[in-house]
Protein backbone atom coordinates (compact mmCIF):
# COMPACT_ATOMS: atom_id res chain seq x y z
CA UNK A 1 0.00 0.00 0.00
CA UNK A 2 1.75 3.08 -1.19
CA UNK A 3 1.77 6.52 0.51
CA UNK A 4 3.03 9.64 -1.59
CA UNK A 5 3.25 12.62 0.06
CA UNK A 6 3.35 15.99 -2.42
CA UNK A 7 4.59 18.83 -0.86
CA UNK A 8 3.82 21.89 -2.59
CA UNK A 9 3.89 26.20 -1.29
CA UNK A 10 0.66 27.23 -1.80
CA UNK A 11 1.07 29.10 -4.64
CA UNK A 12 -1.91 28.83 -6.72
CA UNK A 13 -1.29 25.07 -7.45
CA UNK A 14 -5.01 24.28 -9.02
CA UNK A 15 -7.83 21.47 -8.67
CA UNK A 16 -7.02 20.18 -11.94
CA UNK A 17 -2.82 20.55 -11.46
CA UNK A 18 -3.57 18.56 -8.50
CA UNK A 19 -5.80 15.80 -9.82
CA UNK A 20 -2.51 15.61 -12.70
CA UNK A 21 -0.32 14.88 -10.28
CA UNK A 22 -2.35 12.40 -8.20
CA UNK A 23 -3.16 10.50 -11.27
CA UNK A 24 0.40 10.20 -12.84
CA UNK A 25 2.06 9.46 -9.68
CA UNK A 26 -0.21 6.77 -9.41
CA UNK A 27 -0.02 5.57 -12.76
CA UNK A 28 3.90 5.52 -12.14
CA UNK A 29 3.60 3.28 -8.80
CA UNK A 30 1.53 1.00 -11.15
CA UNK A 31 3.76 1.06 -14.20
CA UNK A 32 7.34 0.88 -11.75
CA UNK A 33 6.10 -1.10 -8.85
CA UNK A 34 3.36 -3.21 -10.67
CA UNK A 35 1.53 -1.73 -7.34
CA UNK A 36 -2.47 -1.64 -7.51
CA UNK A 37 -3.96 1.55 -7.74
CA UNK A 38 -7.06 1.10 -5.66
CA UNK A 39 -4.62 0.88 -2.74
CA UNK A 40 -2.47 3.59 -3.51
CA UNK A 41 -2.44 6.60 -1.69
CA UNK A 42 -1.17 10.10 -3.31
CA UNK A 43 -1.82 13.45 -0.60
CA UNK A 44 -0.76 16.70 -1.73
CA UNK A 45 -0.33 19.36 0.93
CA UNK A 46 0.57 22.71 0.91
CA UNK A 47 2.83 24.60 2.94
CA UNK A 48 2.78 28.25 3.24
CA UNK A 49 6.03 29.92 1.83
CA UNK A 50 6.58 31.68 5.32
CA UNK A 51 7.44 28.21 6.61
CA UNK A 52 9.22 26.47 3.57
CA UNK A 53 12.52 27.99 3.71
CA UNK A 54 15.85 27.19 1.20
CA UNK A 55 19.33 28.61 1.45
CA UNK A 56 18.59 29.90 4.88
CA UNK A 57 15.62 31.94 3.65
CA UNK A 58 12.00 31.77 3.87
CA UNK A 59 10.65 31.24 0.47
CA UNK A 60 8.12 34.46 1.09
CA UNK A 61 11.56 36.31 1.89
CA UNK A 62 13.26 34.70 -1.21
CA UNK A 63 10.02 36.11 -3.07
CA UNK A 64 10.10 39.78 -1.87
CA UNK A 65 13.46 39.84 -2.82
CA UNK A 66 13.00 39.15 -6.65
CA UNK A 67 10.09 41.54 -6.95
CA UNK A 68 12.93 44.69 -5.99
Amino acid sequence: MPYVLIQVTNEGVSREQKEVLIERTTQMLVDVLNKDPATTFVVIEEVDTDNWGVAGKSVTKIRNEVKK
